[in-house]
């Protein structure tokens, strides 16, 4: 992505959107998939996050001075949560231990919705920068129109 140019303040929103949106899918599937016990790797499903990288353009001049500017973020990949899985008493789940103890998955459905809520602010604040964006260049043409 280039950061050079008018168009660098829209670049930098549309990385946001894109991460946020993919961040929003992340935390959709933790949501569906807080009580499945049994995953494909065979135990509960884990928690997955996603991690993020800001980006740089050597191009655009840093708001501190030498060095590159901002460029927008881009999503490294998705990890998972290594915090250990929950333990809840249920001999009669058919995924329970000898003792009666089942794994659940180490979603928490509080931290979840704050993280879905905080991903879809940050994804209507980038939408809100590219809106302002378009109505300024709509403004500054018009204003072109009416001195020719």
């Amino acid at each position: 992505m280039s950061g050079n140019g008018i168009l660098s303040s829209t670049s930098i929103s549309a990385s946001g959107l894109a991460a946020e949106r993919q961040r929003m899918e992340i935390v959709a599937n933790n949501i569906a998939n807080a009580h499945t016990t049994r995953s494909l790797n065979g135990g509960p499903y884990r928690r997955q996050h996603v991690v993020f990288a800001e980006m740089h353009d050597a191009m655009a001049p840093s708001l501190l001075g030498g060095g590159s500017g901002p460029a927008g973020v881009r999503v490294l990949g998705v990890a998972p949560d290594q915090t250990q899985f929950p333990e809840v008493y249920d001999p009669g789940h058919p995924d329970a231990n000898a003792d009666g103890y089942v794994q659940m998955p180490n979603v928490k459905l509080p931290s979840e919705l704050v993280d879905l809520v905080t991903a879809s602010r940050s994804y209507e604040a980038n939408l809100k920068a590219l809106t302002a964006f378009r109505e300024m260049m709509e403004q500054t043409l018009s204003l072109l129109r009416g001195l020719g």
